[in-house]
């Protein structure tokens, strides 16, 4: 993890490029101390949405931001497991990460991508890959101005694209506008980050504070608690 200077001396977060050969936490208690593996909800489309969008039997059909946001509805990982006969967040994640070629050649599991893929139905469609869910950043907003900030710092490392933007003015559509893959963004206390992964479907979210358990139950996350062994990988462990 790295700082990085503005103009006017403000320091602001970089982007933090996790490994998986540590702990989450042991790369980011410099300064943040807790952290909530945010699992992004699949996308329930109205019946027949896709029929009257399709062009060829071969295109490849995905709600845009808009369309999520207006008539999409968020479909939770414990639905998705129970319809499909996996047994833990683990092997829904492995199953996603299978189904996309995200994954080591040793730890594919194709049975569970296939499970996961042979019970979705048309209109139901992946959680949103790389970038934060739609679904979750109305909630994220709240945290990241829960302190009383005024402004939100963003990084968005392959665009190699920063700055900062007023929290009262920015809407969840216009953070899916900074990047459509990695993106970190903070408050301007860095009390709260929250960050995008690429190949992934999660949302990392980081808090200064000892424990982070009560904003996930009060936000209502469907999420992993990272504790002192949690790695990046962590459906692996």
């Amino acid at each position: 993890m790295k700082y990085i200077y503005l103009k006017g001396g403000n320091i602001v977060l970089d982007y933090i490029w996790l490994n998986d050969r540590s702990p989450i936490l042991k790369q980011t208690r410099r300064h943040f101390k807790s952290a909530a593996i945010l699992l992004h909800p699949f996308v329930q489309m109205p019946s027949g949405w896709e029929k009257t969008v399709r062009k060829t039997s071969y295109e490849h059909i995905y709600p845009s931001d808009e369309e999520i946001l207006t008539i999409g509805k968020p479909i939770s990982w414990q639905e998705i497991m129970s319809s499909c006969s996996l047994i833990s967040y683990n092997e829904l994640a492995i199953a996603l990460k299978a189904s996309i070629s995200a994954l080591r050649k040793e730890f594919k599991r194709e049975d569970l991508a296939n499970k996961l893929n042979s019970n979705l139905n048309q209109d139901l469609f992946y959680p949103t890959e790389d970038s934060t869910s739609l679904f979750l950043l109305d909630r994220l907003m709240k945290i990241i101005g829960s302190k009383g900030a005024n402004q939100l710092y963003f990084s968005a490392p392959i665009f190699e694209n920063c700055g900062f933007l007023d929290i009262h003015d920015t809407a969840p559509l216009d953070i899916c506008n900074l990047s459509c893959n990695e993106l970190i963004v903070t408050d301007e206390n860095m009390d709260y980050a929250f960050m995008s992964l690429y190949d992934s479907f999660i949302t990392l979210l980081l808090a200064k504070e000892e424990s982070i358990e009560h904003i996930v139950q009060s936000m209502n996350f469907e999420a992993i608690l990272c504790d002192q062994r949690t790695f990046i990988n962590w459906y692996s462990k």
